[in-house]
């Protein structure tokens, strides 16, 4: 499927391991403290709580359920979207192939959770006051990044294609 001595191909390979692995560290180091101070809050500041919070759902903790068949099923179809994404790094180039790897990073990161904890720890709480953002983690971060990369992409390259159709 992919040829060890294409060109980028380490390059990519790096990128995705180290979100992997940057994720991974981060969690464990969560789970560690966590399991330290006996689940209390492990950092509390005016904007930022760093809280360990089990994620069953998707991105941001949507689609949680109680019933296990949902969460396979939703975890088979995340693993089904990790395979689609390699296919699309393969096909793709520039700025959408490295928004693609990230996205595939994260994912792997997530995804591992899923299959080995059956649920994600998700620790970083941005708030304001009272309103508190969805708690999310590294992995969520970098897919976040590639997605709006992409979509950042999609339009200047329809603004383009409109311009040069006019001319």
């Amino acid at each position: 499927m992919f040829n060890l001595f294409k060109k980028n191909f380490y390059i990519n390979f790096f990128i995705v391991i180290s979100i992997f692995i940057l994720d991974r560290v981060s969690k464990v180091v969560i789970i560690y403290l966590n399991d330290r101070n006996y689940g209390q809050d492990l950092f509390n500041s005016k904007f930022l709580n760093i809280t360990l919070v089990w994620n069953e759902g998707i991105a941001f903790g949507l689609f949680s359920f109680d019933e296990k068949i949902f969460y396979h099923l939703l975890t088979l179809m995340i693993g089904i979207v990790i395979i689609l994404i390699f296919f699309m790094i393969k096909n793709n180039e520039g700025f959408k192939k490295y928004s693609l790897l990230m996205i595939l990073g994260g994912a792997i990161g997530n995804f591992y959770d899923r299959i080995f904890f059956n649920a994600v720890p998700d620790f970083i709480d941005f708030h304001i006051k009272n309103f508190h953002w969805f708690i999310f983690n590294v992995s969520d971060i970098f897919i976040t990044l590639g997605v709006i990369l992409m979509i950042v992409l999609e339009v200047f390259s329809n603004k383009r294609e409109t311009t040069n159709e006019k001319i």
